[in-house]
């Protein structure tokens, strides 16, 4: 490590750059592997994310203001990019030519198939999508697939990396109901757009519909479902293992469509208005969780290994 001490047998830290051939911006920064430094990353990007979640219309800039005025902490808004790329958010404006999406050059494009209709019932349009979920020492994905009318959630998976395979592990689930909607919307990820996860909506003659670019309201349902779970359950029970968080938001997914009533469905529930409490979708979906719970308790810690790319 460089020392920069007022001893004039110590050469200057630009002269110790010099004689080791290195730059001198990187003797201004700890390793990455520090400790203390890796345990304040994930400070700020346990914090970014809560804020993030609070007010998305929050950029890098309106980020650091709040991270500085709210919780004391001054970091440079580059570091604070940096993190928000690390969780794949960005401040939501309107936007004509920016992609909020991490999208494949490769993949297929498809339309928007939600404008200027009115949606009035349930399975008239399903709707997907992935976010992040702080557990101790990192982050897990969580993708959900969700009825748009009824708010229902109809299956949802867990994994530690970005792979398709727990995306479509997700929908299988939600079409062996043996209901289907006429409409399937997603954001432009990669994910939703592959060859194995159109070509299983292709199989059962669903339509599929994408957000445009650069609107990120066009999947509203699923954007508004993400600050509900965070704030009614993943910022209060603060989960430390993938195993924990499994188990909780389980109980919590039990709740919201069972219990969690909404004054958009006429103070009605979301199973209620999808038509789940007497039906056999309800007892297979609590089975599906304690299962998925169950075999996860007797897994490593890693839910997931990456599978091969999928194109």
């Amino acid at each position: 490590m460089l020392e920069n001490q007022p001893n004039k047998a110590v050469p200057s830290i630009k002269r110790q750059c010099e004689l080791l051939d290195l730059s001198s911006s990187t003797a201004y920064y700890k390793s990455c592997t520090d400790p203390e430094l890796k345990a304040f990353e994930l400070k700020l990007l346990n914090l970014i994310d809560e804020l993030y979640t609070d007010q998305p219309s929050r950029g890098r800039y309106g980020i650091t203001d709040a991270l500085a005025q709210m919780h004391g902490i001054t970091v440079n808004h580059k570091r604070v990019r940096r993190l928000m790329g690390k969780l794949g958010i960005e401040a939501i404006y309107p936007k004509s030519n920016k992609n909020t999406s991490i999208a494949r050059k490769e993949h297929k494009k498809y339309p928007y198939l939600l404008r200027n209709i009115e949606i009035t019932r349930p399975d008239q349009v399903w709707c997907a999508d992935i976010t992040y979920i702080r557990i101790d020492g990192g982050f897990v994905y969580l993708v959900v697939v969700m009825d748009w009318y009824s708010r229902c959630v109809l299956s949802w998976e867990l994994s530690n990396t970005m792979d398709v395979s727990f995306c479509v592990t997700a929908l299988h689930k939600a079409l062996a109901t043996g209901r289907r909607p006429e409409i399937f919307n997603t954001d432009q990820g990669s994910q939703f757009t592959s060859q194995e996860f159109t070509g299983l909506l292709k199989k059962h003659g669903i339509a599929i519909s994408v957000d445009g670019v650069g609107r990120a309201f066009d999947n509203i349902m699923v954007e508004r479902l993400w600050r509900t779970v965070k704030y009614e359950d993943v910022y209060i029970r603060d989960y430390k293992t993938p195993v924990e968080a499994r188990f909780g938001l389980n109980r919590y997914f039990e709740y919201y469509n069972n219990d969690r009533r909404h004054s958009s469905l006429g103070r009605k529930t979301p199973a209620y208005v999808y038509n789940l409490d007497n039906g056999n979708d309800k007892d297979r979906m609590k089975a599906d969780g304690r299962c998925a719970a169950v075999e996860l308790t007797l897994a490593s810690v890693a839910l997931r290994a990456p599978s091969p790319r999928v194109s």
